[in-house]
């Protein structure tokens, strides 16, 4: 039997049309190439996206920020001197994008404007902070980045 040059195109394609599928289906299916996102609940968070980011708005607006630094003892974060800081309720929020497991909460309790995060709950490398606080029933929010 001979093969012309049509069929031969079309067996080409198959061939190649195979190969692909044979790929995706492999990579779909290894679990070591599994992909997490950086937080859970990553659709819900997105809901909730557009009125963080009017709280962050508003925050800068006024002219807020938190003076984020590194100190012999930690991490050391300073809130507004405008704020009465025995009134400020809220959270710190660290978290590692190369790692979750080391992603940890803070619960904001002030007696000064400066909040320590201790050196042994930290690690070298690039941590993202969002505070999130209220104060007199409004709230505010900061996100920054540090490399530790």
């Amino acid at each position: 039997m001979k093969i012309n040059w049509g069929t031969g195109i079309v067996i080409a394609f198959v061939l190649f049309i195979g190969f692909i599928m044979f790929f995706v289906v492999q990579t779909l299916t290894d679990e070591s190439l599994e992909h997490e996102l950086v937080t859970e609940d990553y659709y819900k968070k997105e809901l909730q996206f557009q009125k963080e980011l009017d709280v962050e708005q508003r925050t800068r607006d006024l002219g807020l920020d938190l003076l984020v630094s590194r100190t012999d003892d930690g991490l050391e974060i300073v809130f507004p001197a405008g704020q009465d800081p025995k009134t400020i309720e809220g959270k710190v929020f660290l978290y590692r994008p190369s790692d979750k497991q080391f992603d940890f909460e803070v619960p904001i309790s002030l007696s000064d404007p400066h909040l320590l995060i201790p050196k042994a709950r930290l690690l070298d490398g690039r941590w993202n902070i969002v505070a999130d606080w209220t104060y007199k029933g409004k709230k505010f929010k900061v996100k920054k980045s540090i490399t530790y």
